[in-house]
């Protein structure tokens, strides 16, 4: 009888349960997105070669528990025919989180799953000292808590007023939750506070007339863990205007970690020996091209 590499397994998104031979069976997913034929065929695998239940993890992951070692190769040949792929687990880039963002929810900034998929075709699966996370939420809402992620990427909105639209009706006064917006008394001029604007967009989504021009950009956090040490990731850059800036900075922080991380250590505490001026410093230089 062959010995079982366990490892390869385990990287190919098939984990030990304490139950001998059985396996839960992570998931391929991108910001939790799965279509009704994904869907058919994972309920299917789970009730023919598990136990006809199916786990969903806290990163919009999809977990089908209680498949034997002998049906590895079945499991994977089925859920290919609905489309459905084994994840990853272990020393890598994992699945990629992301709210609905814009196309769905009338808080969002950006469009979510268009960056997550894009994050995930670039870095999914990439062998790294220590898993890496990346989470993409839409606004100041924080529903995916961006900040918890090595790379989180938080939507944002910068506004400018167009005096020729507005009513002055006060409204995007009402809306705003950082006191940033205002109004002159004396000729009714709408101001924004860049100091006090966090970027939600409350103003120009709740404005009657349209009277804002927008356009999106992206808060990039880095170095968050909520693990058994619980870190929120810090801000060091300014907005992130385009995809092309995004990507470059992505670029920068995990080939950071990449080139300075030890084994088993996640970004955090790289950053916490490394020193974070160093680090800064590259995205500073990829931030600016």
């Amino acid at each position: 009888m062959s010995k079982v590499d366990y490892a390869t397994l385990k990287k190919g998104g098939f984990m030990q349960q304490i139950q001998k031979d059985c396996f839960s069976l992570r998931l391929q997913t991108v910001g939790g997105a799965l279509t009704a034929e994904n869907l058919k065929k994972i309920a299917e695998v789970a009730e023919t070669f598990g136990n006809g239940t199916v786990h969903l993890t806290s990163r919009q992951g999809v977990e089908i528990p209680f498949i034997q070692l002998k049906d590895i190769d079945n499991v994977k040949a089925e859920l290919a025919k609905g489309g459905c792929h084994p994840g990853v687990c272990g020393p890598r880039v994992r699945t990629v989180t992301a709210c609905q963002g814009c196309k769905v929810c009338p808080s969002g900034n950006i469009e979510t799953y268009h960056i997550a998929k894009q994050l995930s075709d670039r870095y999914f699966g990439r062998e790294l000292p220590h898993k890496f996370k990346f989470g993409v939420t839409g606004c100041q809402n924080n529903c995916l808590k961006a900040e918890e992620n090595d790379v989180g990427i938080k939507g944002a909105l910068t506004v400018k007023w167009l005096a020729d639209k507005c009513i002055h009706c006060g409204v995007c006064v009402k809306a705003c939750r950082t006191h940033a917006v205002t109004i002159a008394d004396e000729d009714g001029r709408v101001s924004v506070n860049d100091e006090k604007c966090n970027y939600c967009g409350r103003c120009a989504k709740s404005c009657p007339t349209d009277a804002w021009d927008t356009q999106p950009a992206y808060i990039m956090s880095f170095g968050g863990t909520f693990g058994n040490t619980v870190s929120k990731g810090e801000s060091p850059l300014p907005l992130v205007t385009s995809e092309e800036q995004l990507f470059c900075v992505a670029d920068a922080a995990i080939q950071f970690f990449a080139d300075h991380a030890q084994p088993g250590e996640r970004f955090k505490f790289t950053l916490d020996r490394v020193g974070r001026e160093m680090f800064y410093q590259k995205l500073k230089e990829a931030y600016h091209g």
